[in-house]
């Protein structure tokens, strides 16, 4: 079992964002969670990923409990993540923002940076080599000296999924990849997703886009109002009443 979460709550002051959620994740899998806006999907994120302490309930990642441990820690123990609104360095390269990724990885210390000790060198020159290996991977080697800012849209999604794999993670979450890209961009993004699935990363997304969810997804779970109402196979959650109650609203 990769990740697990038992019961988990999160709770700002008198608003329940979410309530009693449980999900488990087996490796190698790549697993969806949708729902409408508001659902609770990135608040549930940030309870994994150590941005929120959860009000109850717990998370358990590779058979250890993580539950409140500091963000930072749980990258260094293997969970990297995307968000929903990019956080790129604007002003720092392409390539330091995927070596800015392997900060939890980094041997080398201050005195070493600045005497450029010949561990600093030896380690700048690695992180170089991995970070123009990772552009490789997401397309975008070609403009590993260019600013993010000066990147377009897609390209700065696919810049920071690679930041992500800096850490070498065992698992990835991904909050909303495929937002604001064109019907090409997302169907390459559907197939480089396989393709991280095929070199053993485990794989969590939040998306909207339900023709990517129901092809990639082997299971997938659906929140609304913080609660999770359905969970299964994409051909179950497609004809379940509760979720499409949940999108289209109820008749009459």
């Amino acid at each position: 079992m990769v990740l697990q979460t038992k019961e988990v709550v999160q709770q700002f002051g008198g608003l329940t964002a979410v309530n009693r959620v449980s999900m488990q994740i087996e490796d190698g899998q790549i697993v969806g969670l949708i729902g409408p806006n508001g659902a609770g999907k990135t608040t549930f994120f940030n309870v994994i990923t150590g941005v929120n302490t959860p009000t109850a309930g717990s998370v358990h990642f590779m058979g250890e409990e993580i539950t409140g441990i500091p963000a930072h820690e749980i990258v260094a123990r293997g969970i990297a993540r995307t968000f929903q609104n990019i956080r790129l360095f604007k002003n720092m390269t392409a390539q330091e923002n995927v070596i800015a990724g392997m900060h939890t990885e980094s041997q080398a210390n201050l005195i070493d940076a600045i005497f450029r000790t010949k561990r600093h060198r030896t380690e700048t020159l690695a992180c170089e080599q991995k970070a123009d290996e990772l552009l490789e991977l997401v397309g975008l080697y070609a403009y590993r000296y260019e600013l993010a800012t000066r990147l377009p849209y897609g390209h700065q999604r696919r810049l920071e999924i690679a930041r992500a794999l800096a850490s070498s993670p065992k698992l990835l979450l991904l909050d909303e990849p495929a937002a604001g890209m064109n019907e090409q961009e997302t169907a390459d993004l559907l197939e480089f997703i396989r393709r991280l699935r095929g070199m053993g990363y485990t794989i969590l997304l939040i998306e909207h886009d339900m023709k990517l969810v129901m092809s990639i997804c082997e299971n997938i779970y659906v929140l609304d109002h913080g609660e999770l109402i359905a969970q299964g196979a994409p051909e179950e959650i497609q004809s379940n009443p509760r979720v499409i109650e949940a999108y289209l609203g109820k008749e009459g």
